[in-house]
Parts: C-alpha cells; sequence; structure tokens
C-alpha cells in the first residue's frame, strides 16, 4: 500500500507526464485514478432523484466531465484538482439532467406557484415567512405544505448552480470581468444565506460548503432525514427568489 507521499508524488510525476506529452496512456492512468470522484458526486445526486432516472447515466456523463477537467487543468498552477474537477463533473451531469427535462409538467407547475407565492409574500412582509404564514397564502394546512415542499425537493437537484458556481474560473482565456462578476456573485449569495432562518442556513452551509449528505446533516441537527430536506428546499427556494430579483432589480 502506497503512503500518501508516495502517492502525491506519482500523481505529480502522472501530471508532469501528461502537460508535457498529451499522451493517451497517460491520461487513462489520471483518469483512473480520479474515477472514484465521479462515482461519489453521482452519489450526492442521486439521492435526491426520482428512480426513473438512471444513476449510469449521470456517471456517464460525470465521465466526459472528469475528462474535460484533465484536459484543461494547469497542475502548475497549485489548485487541488479534485475541487476543479468537481465542478465540472457536477456541471456535466446537470448538463445532462437538463436536457432530459426530467421534471413533469404538473411538478412544474407547482414549482412556479410556491415560487411566485413566496416571492409575493416575502416582498409583502419585507422578511423571510414562516410555514404558517406560507401555508396560509397557498391557502394549504400545514401538513399539506410539508407534503408540497416534500415534492418539491426533486426541484432543488439542480439549485445554485443556476446562479453561481463552486470555484471561480481561472482559465487563461476567461475574461476579468467574469472573474469579478463571479466575485460580486458569490458576496451576493453569502448575504441571501445570511438571511436565512438559522435552521434553513445551517443546512445550507452544511450541504453545500461541508458536503454532508441529508442524513449526516440530520445526525447533527438530530432532526429527521425528511425535515432537513424540507429545511433544504425551503432554503433553496428562497435564495432562488432573492437572486431572481435582485437580477431583475439589475437589468
Amino acid at each position: 500500500m502506497k503512503t500518501n507521499d508516495k502517492l502525491s508524488a506519482d500523481m505529480a510525476f502522472l501530471w508532469n507526464a501528461y502537460q508535457k506529452d498529451k499522451q493517451t496512456e497517460t491520461r487513462d492512468q489520471l483518469v483512473e485514478h480520479y474515477l472514484p470522484l465521479v462515482n461519489i458526486i453521482a452519489g450526492r445526486l442521486a439521492i435526491s432523484l426520482p428512480p426513473h432516472v438512471d444513476r449510469d447515466d449521470l456517471i456517464s456523463s460525470g465521465f466526459f466531465g472528469l475528462l474535460d477537467a484533465i484536459e484543461r487543468y494547469d497542475y502548475q498552477r497549485g489548485n487541488k484538482f479534485e475541487t476543479y474537477a468537481g465542478v465540472r463533473i457536477r456541471g456535466a451531469m446537470l448538463d445532462y439532467l437538463r436536457s432530459k427535462d426530467w421534471i413533469p409538467v404538473s411538478l412544474r407547475q407547482k414549482i412556479r406557484k410556491y415560487e411566485q407565492s413566496l416571492a409575493k409574500l416575502e416582498a409583502r412582509l419585507g422578511r423571510t415567512a414562516t410555514d404558517e404564514e406560507i401555508a396560509a397564502e397557498l391557502q394549504l394546512t400545514k401538513d399539506e405544505l410539508q407534503a408540497l415542499l416534500a415534492q418539491l425537493n426533486v426541484a432543488t437537484v439542480i439549485p445554485l448552480e443556476e446562479y453561481i458556481r463552486v470555484e471561480a474560473p481561472h482559465d487563461e482565456q476567461v475574461d476579468p470581468s467574469e472573474r469579478v462578476e463571479f466575485t460580486e456573485l458569490k458576496e451576493t449569495l453569502a448575504e441571501a444565506i445570511d438571511k436565512l432562518p438559522e435552521k434553513e442556513r445551517i443546512v445550507v452551509s452544511l450541504y453545500y460548503y461541508e458536503e454532508l449528505t441529508m442524513k449526516e446533516i440530520s445526525l447533527v441537527l438530530h432532526l429527521s432525514e425528511a425535515r432537513i430536506c424540507q429545511l433544504h428546499t425551503k432554503a433553496v427556494f428562497r435564495l432562488r427568489g432573492y437572486l431572481s430579483r435582485l437580477k431583475g432589480s439589475l437589468i
């Protein structure tokens, strides 16, 4: 079994060799080493997906994201490859999901109604709305609202990536203005997260920044996994609404 130092030395050798001569054999060794990353990301996404979405299809699309990351990665910059590749792998999987239009029309209608109602309510209140207030706005009982949130949870699989990437662009060809825009978006997202109710803010932080699963978060917060999913769903819709309103105000 290789030590961490030995493994790091081996990977450094492979990266230097590949970026020097771009040999297919060297690339294949890099792919083999980092392929588990594709499986991990696919697993995280698949947890929230409906049964008709094939995990193997996610892995296939993520594989091409990994190849793209290996091709574009600049080892000499010193950035961690797993972080860089994770963005491209996840992005490839999300692009696949978008291309399949996998959310039923009936669910899209419910999503639209919930988003519009929540936006109007919180604009009127000037603050985040409580569950009771959201239920009243939608003319639902609290139990019916919880059931609706469980249905809407599937729509949060492609959540904040609609507005912001996880990692700043650093390819040579990226326009400097895009870097500035990314920084501003990161700051805006952080501001929006700070405005979330406490439990929703914690869930977002643990899920997106600490990369815990919903089950792991439920253990940390001593809440059911279903409740964590509800908090995540509400947080994502609040953030999407906030960022959409901000984007609209700048047009």
